[in-house]
C-alpha cells in the first residue's frame, strides 16, 4: 500500500445548473487539515472512502465509507484523516434558502425555520449511495433532468428520514445581545481596520471580556469568526470573475498570500482552482 504522502490530494469544486444554489464538491485528501470554520448554508459530505474525522459541537467524530457527515450552518466544524489513507468524499454545500424552500414543499407548510439535520454521523447506507449518485450525476452533467429528479429526490429524503425541527431560540439574555452586537459590527465593514478596543467599546464591555465572551459564544476568537466570514463572502465576488488579488482585498485580508493561506485552510484548495472549477 503507498504511504498517503506520496499520493496528491485533489479538491474538485463545482456548480450544475440543476441545482443552482448548491456548491458541490469531491476530494480526496491525506494530509490536509481543515482548520475550524463556519459555512454560511449545510454541509452533506458522503464518506466513498477511507475515513474523515471531523470536530463538532464539542464532540469528535469519525465517518467511515457510507457515513454521512452533516453540519448546519453557521456551526463551527474541523476536519481531518481518520484513516492511514486519509478520506474521500462527495459533498453538497446547499444554501440554508434551498434546504428551507425543499422542506417546506416536503411538509406542504410555510415556516420560516430552518430544519436541522443531526449532529452525530448518519449511517443509512441507502441513502448515501443515493447521495452520492445524485453528486456523480451533477458532476458529469449529461441529463440535467435526470440530475435534478435524483439531487431533489435524495436531499428530500435526506430531510425525511434525518431532518429535525427548527431549534426553537432561547430568549435573548445580556450576553447573547453583546454578541450579536459585536457579530455586526465585525460584519460591517470587511475592510475597515477594527481593533479589539473599538470591539469591545460597542457593547460596553473591557477588551479582555469582550473577546472572552465573543469566543464562549461562538467558538471562534473575534478575528477568526471574521476572517471566516471574509472568505465565505469572497465566494461570491471569485464566482463572478474577480481574480484572488481582488477579492483578498474587497474582503479586507492583508494580501493575496493571507488570503489564499486562509482560503485553502478552510476549503482545501486554492482560490485559484475553486474559480477555476
Amino acid at each position: 500500500m503507498r504511504p498517503a504522502a506520496s499520493i496528491p490530494e485533489q479538491a474538485r469544486y463545482f456548480r450544475s445548473p440543476a441545482l443552482p444554489e448548491t456548491e458541490l464538491l469531491t476530494a480526496r485528501f491525506y494530509e490536509h487539515t481543515f482548520a475550524p470554520h463556519w459555512h454560511e448554508g449545510y454541509v452533506i459530505g458522503v464518506i466513498t472512502a477511507g475515513a474523515e474525522g471531523y470536530r463538532y459541537r464539542g464532540a469528535q467524530h469519525v465517518a467511515g465509507v457510507g457515513g454521512l457527515a452533516c453540519i448546519n450552518p453557521d456551526e463551527i466544524h474541523t476536519g481531518e484523516r481518520a484513516d492511514e489513507q486519509g478520506w474521500a468524499y462527495r459533498v453538497f454545500y446547499p444554501s440554508a434558502a434551498a434546504i428551507r424552500s425543499l422542506a417546506r414543499s416536503l411538509r406542504g407548510t410555510h415556516s420560516a425555520g430552518l430544519p436541522r439535520l443531526p449532529h452525530h454521523v448518519i449511517q443509512d447506507r441507502p441513502l448515501a449511495q443515493a447521495l452520492a449518485r445524485a453528486h456523480q450525476l451533477l458532476e458529469a452533467g449529461h441529463d440535467l433532468l435526470e440530475a435534478q429528479t435524483a439531487a431533489l429526490n435524495a436531499l428530500g429524503a435526506l430531510l425525511t428520514r434525518h431532518g429535525q425541527e427548527p431549534e426553537t431560540a432561547p430568549p435573548l439574555r445580556a450576553d447573547s445581545t453583546r454578541v450579536e452586537t459585536m457579530r455586526q459590527r465585525l460584519a460591517a465593514d470587511l475592510t475597515e481596520p477594527l481593533t479589539l478596543d473599538e470591539l469591545a467599546a460597542t457593547v460596553g464591555l473591557s477588551a479582555f471580556h469582550a473577546a472572552r465572551l465573543f469566543a464562549r459564544s461562538t467558538g471562534m476568537p473575534p478575528h477568526a469568526w471574521r476572517n471566516q466570514l471574509r472568505l465565505n463572502r469572497s465566494l461570491a465576488l471569485l464566482r463572478t470573475g474577480m481574480n484572488s488579488a481582488e477579492a483578498a482585498q474587497a474582503c479586507g485580508f492583508a494580501d493575496q498570500s493571507h488570503y489564499t493561506r486562509h482560503f485553502r485552510r478552510a476549503f482545501g484548495t486554492t482560490p485559484g482552482r475553486w474559480q477555476a472549477a
